[in-house]
Formats: structure tokens, sequence, C-alpha cells
């Protein structure tokens, strides 16, 4: 894959993720176009190589997937949890992430998924011509 694609569906899914935060809690942090853009990179590659898991369990390793960049950026930049805070909800680790919003990323994950084959599909198939269309 060419790096402007790569780049093109990494600002998508940086996009996407932090307009998912806008929507759900009013605001955001630049930290999370960082995370969006590389969790949307990793489960378009889940998606690619491990086409014959179930959905059931590419949505739950894309939940994996998604809760462990989360935890990775909230530690890097969420230290003061500034950011957010999952201290006081039930099954968090450290505060920086907890098991109610885990299981909200299955179906999330999903999603991004079908997003990033159609997006991979369209991206630089040239001359208005769509790919897999």
């Amino acid at each position: 894959m060419n790096i402007w694609k790569k780049t093109l569906l990494f600002a998508a899914g940086g996009c996407g993720y932090m307009a998912l935060e806008l929507l759900w809690r009013g605001w955001t942090h630049g930290s999370m176009f960082l995370a969006g853009g590389s969790c949307f990179l990793l489960l378009g590659k889940l998606n690619r190589t491990q086409p014959r898991l179930p959905l059931l369990w590419r949505g739950v390793t894309g939940a994996g997937i998604i809760t462990t960049v989360e935890l990775l950026a909230g530690l890097l930049t969420n230290r003061d949890y500034s950011v957010w805070d999952y201290r006081q909800v039930p099954g968090n680790f450290h505060g920086q992430i907890c098991l109610p919003f885990s299981l909200l990323w299955i179906p999330v994950s999903l999603g991004a998924m079908a997003l990033y084959e159609k997006l991979d599909g369209t991206i630089g198939a040239g001359k208005g011509k769509m790919r897999n269309a």
C-alpha cells in the first residue's frame, strides 16, 4: 500500500475517532487523532489478514486492539486524568480503560472495519472509478 493511501486512511480513522468523542462527550483531545488513526490501520489489517475469523471474534479482537491503543495513549498522555478518567467506572484499569467501553468497542470496531474496506477500495482507484464497486 502506498504511503499516501495509508496517510489518508490514518487521517480518516483519526478524524472518525475524534468525531465519535465529540458526539459522545462533547469534546476531544489531539492525542485521540493519533490513537484513532492507529486503531483504524490496525483494524483494517486485522480484517484483511483474518477474513475467516468469525465476525463476533473479529469484533472482540478489534475491541482488544482499541482497548490496548487506548491504554497506551492513556499511559502516555493522560497521566493526570485530564483527557479522560475511568477511575469511578467498574472494571477499570488505572482509570485509563474500563470494561464497559471495551464492550462498546466491539460494534465500533466492526463498523470501522467495514468503513476501512469501503475507503480502501475507493482511495486511489483513479479517475473517478471505484474498485470493488
